[in-house]
């Protein structure tokens, strides 16, 4: 796993990171409102459960309603695989 993992990570500039947990700070919501207005792009990647994660998500308004929420799993990664090449051959 580390050979593989040092092998994938090369050439990749960080810009930034931070963890959100359960229990929300004061603004994180209209933080990360105001990322989401500045066309930053934002990802979730988290150890919770899937459920857990999307309730979070929604409650510090980086998911919403309008939005198509794609799992990564080892369930769904085939899945996942086919629905990404659609995107790319529009």
């Amino acid at each position: 796993m580390e050979e593989c993992a040092e092998e994938i990570e090369q050439d990749y500039i960080l810009i930034g990171s931070t963890a959100i947990e359960d229990k929300l700070q004061v603004d994180v919501g209209d933080t990360i409102a105001f990322m989401r207005a500045a066309t930053i792009k934002l990802w979730v990647l988290t150890g919770d459960k899937v459920e857990t994660a999307i309730n979070i998500g929604f409650s510090c308004k980086l998911l919403d309603e309008e939005m198509e929420i794609l799992i990564i799993d080892q369930e769904h990664t085939k899945e996942l695989l086919k629905q990404m090449k659609t995107f790319v051959a529009v």
